[in-house]
């Protein structure tokens, strides 16, 4: 699965983190292309998500294209 930002948002290290990492920041940090829009790609075997991405400063947010969002962030289905 590719988690991937558009350029410009935000400023700083971005890490995606969630049930798949053990909720621990830096374990994927998104690298910036070319294009400046960031990426990272992780190896999931099928099942449901939950995740959300912490900038640098404790910024959390979530991802407006996941499978469902709710107060606990956003819900991949893979």
């Amino acid at each position: 699965m590719t988690f991937r930002l558009d350029a410009g948002r935000p400023d700083g290290t971005v890490s995606v983190v969630g049930d798949f990492n053990g909720w621990r920041p830096g374990t994927h940090e998104l690298v910036v292309r070319r294009d400046g829009s960031r990426s990272v790609s992780v190896t999931l075997v099928p099942g449901e998500y939950r995740f959300r991405y912490l900038a640098t400063g404790g910024v959390w947010f979530d991802d407006e294209a996941a499978d469902a969002l709710d107060g606990g962030g956003g819900l991949l289905r893979v």
